[in-house]
């Protein structure tokens, strides 16, 4: 078998564009992968470009080799812009091999330790502007059957945040507990915002609240800060989903500096890589909960590897997405009481329809991280997709 083609399918999807990467083999079978990378699709596509040139001819079952020559002849080893589009060829390859052998991936890679996953959700607060009605949407998701949801309640604070701003932000925590009690996680992101004295200051006053973790507290350039706040925080703190590769989370792990890793399969390195990663935090006692926000891609493959890790902890998923994402895919998901099923499909167990895909083609959208404009995540009409 060989290598014919690859091809990449950008497709809007509100908050960012999803990009999906295909390749294509001279036996009818091909594989998926995700580089979804916010805001920076451009860059991505072109990094793919060059893969392509590599790759046309070669074996796709030679998935190491393959990944290995691609990122040693990068020269300029490592960053998102080019671990973003390795990793979705490596996704893809798997998906192909899984096919050929008719065995979902997470069977190649030594098969389940679970048959379900745990999720938080993200983007279930669309929308919500006071305290008030971020009560209100989690006693919505709370009865759908969510046990654990994130959200940044910061507003468009960076470095420091007033006692007025933090005020807010409390109530907003606050609300949220006193609509959910204490049966359900409450995960705080950050998004690597705050300085080191700020991160310390809302960990300590987020302690009330018992959050399962305070995530990204520190911009994500300095792991030695991430270790201080860590260090004094009275809360569990995750971070990881801006680095790549086992080498940079060498010194993630020489430090210590989280409690949680969060990579992302589409970022990271891909399946193996994350499982990589995932096995040197085992050996540290180290929970292994994966960066989610993206497509069903990456979704399917993340639950290839929440199947076979034994330290994964929780996955992330959005709580709901654009209302033609089932038309992009195949996908089906199996959703009962905050777990989702693992499937036993062949490959990663999903196509995309490539003609839906070019109907929803790019759109720029931009960062709302520091505009005040962060629960506008989703369009006015959405659907559940789990």
């Amino acid at each position: 078998m060989k290598v014919t083609d690859v091809k990449t399918f950008v497709v809007d999807c509100f908050r960012t564009n999803f990009v999906f990467v295909k390749v294509y083999t001279d036996e009818g079978i091909d594989g998926c992968g995700e580089a979804t990378l916010e805001y920076k699709e451009k860059a991505l596509l072109g990094a793919v470009e060059h893969i392509k040139e590599y790759l046309v001819g070669q074996n796709p079952f030679d998935i190491e080799k393959h990944w290995h020559t691609i990122y040693r002849d990068a020269y300029w080893r490592g960053g998102v812009v080019l671990m973003s589009a390795l990793s979705a060829v490596e996704m893809a390859l798997w998906d192909i091999l899984g096919k050929q052998l008719q065995v979902p991936v997470y069977q190649l890679l030594g098969g389940k330790v679970r048959d379900k996953v745990r999720v938080y959700v993200n983007g279930w607060f669309a929308g919500a502007k006071t305290p008030q009605e971020f009560g209100e949407k989690a006693k919505i998701a709370m009865q759908r059957g969510i046990t654990a949801m994130k959200w940044d309640p910061f507003g468009k604070a960076y470095l420091e945040i007033s006692n007025k701003e933090l005020g807010a932000a409390m109530a907003c925590v606050g609300a949220v507990r006193d609509a959910v009690g204490d049966e359900i996680d409450l995960l705080i992101e950050g998004h690597g915002r705050f300085n080191i004295p700020t991160g310390i200051k809302i960990a300590k006053e987020l302690e009330q609240f018992k959050p399962m973790f305070f995530e990204e507290p520190v911009p994500p350039d300095n792991l030695d800060a991430l270790k201080t706040v860590k260090e004094k925080s009275p809360v569990a703190v995750s971070a990881g989903e801006r680095l790549y590769t086992r080498w940079d989370y060498k010194r993630m792990f020489d430090l210590m500096a989280a409690d949680y890793i969060q990579p992302d399969v589409s970022h990271a390195g891909g399946i193996l890589e994350l499982k990589k990663i995932a096995a040197e935090a085992e050996c540290r006692y180290i929970p292994f909960a994966p960066h989610n926000p993206s497509g069903p891609i990456a979704n399917a493959a993340t639950m290839q590897l929440a199947a076979c890790c034994p330290n994964f902890s929780i996955l992330e998923i959005m709580y709901s997405d654009v209302i033609y994402r089932k038309d992009i895919t195949n996908e089906e998901l199996d959703y009962h009481d905050g777990y989702i099923k693992i499937p036993d499909k062949p490959g990663l167990g999903i196509q995309i329809n490539e003609d839906a895909c070019l109907a929803h083609p790019y759109q720029p959208h931009s960062l709302r991280h520091y505009t005040g404009a962060l629960t506008d995540i989703r369009p006015p009409e959405t659907a559940f997709y789990f």
